[in-house]
Order: structure tokens, then sequence, then C-alpha cells
């Protein structure tokens, strides 16, 4: 697995405290929508490795911190930079998409 599982207790350091972008996927084991993006996220992390990381919390397990940033509906995918969320999409994409979004931001995507 290339994404990496993120918690209420690691969010910080894995989230805030990183030294490159960092994608955070808000999923749930029974969101529908959450599994179909699953397969596309883990190809872009590796497809971006280096440039972006991938991370996944879950909400059951760890609810304190979807709460904290206003999560209303899952699959909920924030972009932080440097500590800050710099943008947010709600909703399953497909992966065009989401390396379209990513690209946007200013996280190229690979020739």
């Amino acid at each position: 697995m290339a994404t990496v599982k993120v918690t209420d207790d690691s969010f910080e350091t894995d989230v805030l405290k990183a030294s490159q972008p960092v994608l955070v996927d808000f999923w749930a084991e029974w969101c529908g929508p959450c599994k179909q993006i699953g397969p596309a996220l883990e190809q872009i992390s590796e497809e971006l490795a280096g440039k972006v990381t991938i991370a996944k919390i879950n909400i059951d397990d760890s609810p304190m911190t979807p709460s904290r940033l206003g999560v209303k509906g899952i699959p909920t995918l924030m972009l932080f930079k440097d500590g800050q969320m710099a943008s947010m999409k709600v909703g399953a994409m497909p992966k065009g998409k989401i390396v379209e979004w990513l690209a946007e931001a200013g996280i190229a995507a690979a020739a």
C-alpha cells in the first residue's frame, strides 16, 4: 500500500508537519464511494511519490480530526500544504479528476 494510514494521534505529525503536500482522504469502511476511489488514490500515490503523500483517515476510528476540520460528508479529500488546508473536494471523483485537481493546486503529474 502506497497510501499512509493516519489517525487522530498521528495527524499533526503526518499531515500538518509533513515536508511535502499531503492529500488526506476522509473515509469509512461502510462508504461505497470511498471504496470506489481507493484504488485511484493508491495509483496516484505511486505515480506522484515524492511530490505528494496520500493519507487516509478512517472517520470511525479517528473521529476527532474530521470533526475539528468540519468534515460533513465522505469521501472528503483535503489537500494540505505547509500545515494549512489548501483545497478541499467532497464526493467521489474519477482518477483523472483527482490528478487534475492536484495539478491545479501546483502538484504536477509525472510526465
